[in-house]
């Protein structure tokens, strides 16, 4: 596996007194596909909130292409390469799908993604590009938050619970335009509820269980007995 472009060394990450997550490790190699599991309340989205800069960290907990980068804000981290689908989608529900997409471009980095490309990899986007964000169905606005961390041209994407409360017709949509998503050795990682289809995109699955790294192996050798053990500690 080549040189990470992401490593994590010892996260803690708190909400207040309480505290989400206790030293975790990670990385993400160059042009890799990593998928994180785990139950409700495991730490996952604390855990991508903390990579894209929405929490507090220790500079030296997170590094990027060997920066240090734990402490900085969401915007100087947006500006270094990495974008967040978040969870919920969280568009902005006064302007259209075309709107929300060009606030991503704001970033101003150079790569393949426009509005033209964002279209072609979601045509029903371009059909409703004046309508407003919140008029779209769950799964049509799954695909304005994802073009809208495309059109920043990041080199790591972060999917967090990409196909939470959509329709199985629209996750097999999803993960039908994912390589498309990371051509040209874009990086991403996803968080995932839907284990059998984070195994199936990802070269290697971390667990997550209370806020620890319970489980770390190449998705397609870990087995139902490993997960189950790290998923909820049983065998």
């Amino acid at each position: 596996m080549s040189e990470p472009i992401l490593r994590i060394e010892g996260l803690d990450a708190h909400y207040g007194d309480f505290q989400a997550i206790y030293g975790i490790d990670m990385s993400v190699a160059e042009g890799e596909v990593l998928a994180i599991i785990g139950a409700n309340g495991a730490g996952k989205t604390t855990a991508m909130r903390s990579i894209a800069g929405l929490m507090q960290n220790g500079a030296d907990q997170i590094r990027y292409r060997g920066e240090a980068i734990g402490a900085l804000r969401a915007d100087q981290v947006a500006e270094r390469g990495i974008a967040l689908v978040p969870e919920g989608r969280q568009l902005f529900p006064s302007l259209s799908v075309e709107e929300n997409l060009i606030i991503g471009g704001q970033v101003g980095r150079d790569g393949p993604w426009s509005l033209k490309t964002v279209f072609e990899l979601f045509p029903i986007l371009e059909e409703r590009r004046n309508q407003a964000s919140t008029s779209l169905s769950g799964g049509q606005q799954q695909m304005v938050a994802i073009g809208r961390a495309l059109m920043a041209n990041p080199d790591l994407i972060l999917f967090d619970e990409i196909s939470l409360g959509l329709a199985p017709v629209i996750i097999k949509d999803i993960y039908q335009a994912l390589p498309g998503i990371v051509r040209g050795g874009m990086s991403a990682v996803i968080v995932e509820q839907d284990i059998t289809k984070a195994l199936s995109v990802s070269s290697r699955v971390y667990c997550l269980q209370e806020g620890r790294v319970s489980l770390e192996g190449a998705s397609a050798a870990v087995s139902r007995k490993d997960i189950a053990r790290a998923y909820f500690g049983v065998e």
